[in-house]
């Protein structure tokens, strides 16, 4: 691509109740087609007062019209970094499973637990070529204290960080049993799109963090009813406004990372010899595909 707005390093994919860049300039709409696909949606690639541009993802479409499990995950990472992404900001709804993290809260996970079902493709790797990405740490440490320094324009709410995900299937809720089992666990939060979109990010190399919105207390608290789409859509209501306001106070920063390589020190590189399968039995198909995300890594 020749366009005047390439590359796009920062991208936000919005989660339920962002369904777009608010204030911001578009100055062009895009759907590549990937080796995995059409993304979720067309991405709208938008530009700030100060010239920035910035890419943005609808998780489930506009208008909302996929399930957690139906997200083309690999489609959307790959369409990004077609892009020059090396930053994704992805806000997603949450429950709590914490007392103190109330609805209207925002949160910065640093852990995640799966709890989806292995019908998520979550690897670029597959069908003849194998690599191994390091994931214990499935979020950027880099961007959450980039983020956590605006936490004060966040209104009507707290702001907390360094919590444990767990990423469950959906679409349906949880049961009171599996809500006092995670909390067990040491779950803090639970969302239905956390993964594979980390894992995915990661083998491409982008700096990944999660913005968490608290829309309910999952349904552990028996003492109160139990969680109902109403509520939920009030909720996600009052965080798009914090989100838009916090989206526009991160991105100064999230710009200077880029430039000074802080943002993927450590990730550029991290797969050119994850790769497990010798040249010799690398499956040619997926190592051509593989050239979208990370090319030259993989050719003999």
């Amino acid at each position: 691509m020749a366009e005047s707005y390439l590359p796009v390093k920062i991208a936000v994919i919005g989660g339920s109740g962002l369904y777009n860049l608010e204030g911001l300039e578009v100055v062009a709409e895009v759907n590549p087609e990937t080796p995995w696909g059409k993304p979720s949606d067309a991405i709208v690639i938008a530009r700030t007062s100060a010239g920035q541009h910035v890419a943005f993802l609808a998780r489930h479409g506009r208008g909302h019209y996929l399930t957690p499990s139906e997200v083309p995950g690999r489609a959307n990472i790959a369409a990004l970094k077609s892009l020059g992404v090396e930053i994704i900001i992805a806000f997603s709804a949450v429950g709590s499973l914490r007392e103190e993290l109330k609805p209207r809260d925002f949160v910065l996970p640093s852990q995640i637990i799966d709890r989806t079902k292995g019908i998520r493709p979550s690897t670029f790797f597959e069908d003849g070529i194998v690599a191994h990405a390091m994931f214990a740490d499935p979020f950027s440490a880099v961007l959450e204290d980039e983020i956590w320094k605006q936490r004060e324009v966040i209104e009507g709410g707290d702001f907390h960080r360094q919590k444990t995900l767990v990423c469950m299937e959906g679409p349906q809720f949880s049961t009171r049993a599996e809500s006092h089992m995670y909390r067990a666990w040491g779950g803090d939060l639970i969302n239905m799109s956390a993964l594979p979109e980390a894992k995915l990010a990661r083998e491409a190399e982008i700096a990944y963090q999660m913005i968490c919105m608290s829309t309910d207390y999952d349904c552990w608290k028996e003492h109160e009813e139990a969680v109902t789409v109403e509520a939920v859509v009030a909720n996600l209501k009052a965080n798009s406004n914090n989100a838009q306001r916090l989206l526009a106070a991160i991105l100064p920063g999230l710009q200077n990372l880029i430039e000074s390589g802080r943002a993927t020190e450590g990730l550029k590189g991290s797969m050119r010899f994850a790769c497990m399968t010798v040249p010799e039995k690398r499956n040619k198909e997926v190592v051509q595909k593989l050239e979208y995300i990370l090319p030259g890594y993989y050719t003999v």
